[in-house]
């Protein structure tokens, strides 16, 4: 597998393509990356499915929330359970507790936009 095309997680996933998360989502897929689409209603992005609920994901190595943070509190332990490498906080879902639980499970918190990081080839 390439270490830079690893499985992205987008928790907030949407059809909306005003939304950040969708964006994000085209993004990731049009540099190459496996993603897992996971939001409040089902849909398609890129013909790509959106789940719902918490689906069971495996070697997931990126979560990128798009969930504000007062929504979060029942994503703390299925975003654990996927034992991901890192979360991205997008600008507006920066959460210290949640990043805080995270660091104590050996999971890298990382407060950035996925867009940008896309974008300047850091991500």
């Amino acid at each position: 597998m390439n270490v830079n095309h690893r499985k992205t997680v987008v928790i907030g996933a949407t059809e909306n393509v005003g939304r950040y998360a969708n964006q994000a989502a085209r993004s990731l897929l049009r540099h190459g990356h496996e993603v897992e689409l996971v939001g409040l209603r089902p849909g398609t992005i890129e013909g790509r499915s959106i789940q719902t609920g918490q689906p069971a994901l495996n070697d997931v190595d990126t979560v990128t929330l798009y969930v504000g943070t007062r929504n979060q509190a029942n994503l703390y332990e299925y975003v654990k359970a996927l034992k991901p490498r890192r979360v991205i906080f997008n600008p507006g879902t920066e959460n210290p507790e949640f990043e805080k639980e995270l660091q104590q499970v050996g999971i890298e918190p990382i407060e950035a936009c996925t867009l940008v990081m896309l974008s300047i080839g850091n991500y």
